[in-house]
């Protein structure tokens, strides 16, 4: 009764196994990524392991059940060769020459007593030999008759390919990681809002609510010791301030469209007027403007008309002495 019960609770644990294992792969969209489904490959282990015992056990109870047999017919286990299974197939796969068998195979010449056996390959190699003939043939066609995609093609085609995802990620969510080449400040009413209310959650112990500054610097002058400006600002809101007495990095807590929205609010701040508004730290930080592009880029040019007007001069003294 016992061995039913064994052989039932067997069968059952395979088909119930089995029939999860095949709906999981027919459910997840990766199934086999240990990461995102553990359970999958543990149900597959765990699977493999059963069989693997079940039939260890098998094979020990037909050891055991010969063995009584040979008994009754009266011949001695440990006189039967287990391993000639092994030897024959060693044999035929390397097709080697008993010792005494030699003879046969002796080729006619020698050198200095020295006699040569003519042995055949072993099929193994020869095997392994016409594997690479017929791979070599398929990457001659497939690379050079039909000009497939070598290495650094393919490379570029999954950079291509992971970048245009990249994009669409980032186009369809609202908390993916922002390019800070490209990083604005943001200034419609609801994103200013959910800044401001981060802003008074998170930071308003350190700065204060208006921005006047309390432990932390004051927010609403023009002075900033890790430099001002979105990219800087959003950049120390992330990463921290300085080491060991600035501010923790809020990466880990706050979402990137989070510290986006915290940093505009931060920089509606510039020239409100705090209470109680703190003494000025750091350097003063003025944004480069077009308009003061376009003037550096007048000077500049008024410069070098000064310049090249300087040098004709004193090329026409020299002409007149």
């Amino acid at each position: 009764m016992k061995k039913y019960f064994q052989s039932l609770a067997y069968i059952t644990f395979v088909i119930v196994t089995s029939f999860a294992i095949i709906k999981a792969i027919t459910a997840y969209e990766n199934p086999f990524s240990i990461y995102e489904n553990p359970l999958v490959w543990t149900a597959i282990v765990a699977l493999i392991t059963v069989v693997l015992l079940k039939e260890l056990v098998n094979i020990v109870a037909l050891k055991k059940a010969q063995d009584l047999q040979l008994e009754k017919e009266g011949i001695n286990p440990e006189e039967i060769d287990n391993w000639a299974w092994i030897k024959d197939l060693l044999k035929k796969w390397t097709k080697a020459k008993a010792v005494e068998d030699e003879e046969e195979i002796i080729l006619d010449h020698n050198y200095d007593g020295i006699q040569e056996l003519d042995n055949s390959l072993p099929p193994w190699w020869l095997y392994m030999f016409y594997a690479t003939i017929i791979f070599g043939v398929v990457y001659l066609v497939r690379f050079h008759i039909l000009n497939g995609d070598n290495q650094t093609v393919e490379y570029e085609k999954e950079v291509t390919m992971a970048k245009r995802e990249l994009e669409a990620f980032r186009a369809a969510s609202k908390d993916a990681v922002l390019d800070m080449e490209t990083l604005t400040t943001l200034t419609d009413e609801s994103s200013l809002n959910r800044g401001k209310a981060v802003f008074n959650l998170n930071c308003a112990a350190c700065h204060q609510k208006d921005g006047g500054g309390g432990i932390g610097p004051n927010l609403t002058d023009k002075y900033w010791i890790l430099g001002g400006g979105i990219k800087n600002v959003f950049k120390t809101i992330a990463k921290g301030g300085r080491d060991g007495k600035g501010m923790v990095a809020w990466e880990k807590t706050l979402k990137p469209a989070d510290v986006h929205k915290v940093a505009s609010y931060v920089i509606s701040l510039q020239g409100t007027t705090p209470a109680k508004a703190k003494e000025p730290q750091g350097d003063l930080y003025e944004e480069e403007t077009s308009d003061q592009e376009e003037n550096i880029e007048e000077k500049a040019e008024e410069a070098t008309e000064n310049v090249d007007k300087t040098n004709t001069e004193e090329a026409s003294t020299t002409e007149t002495k």
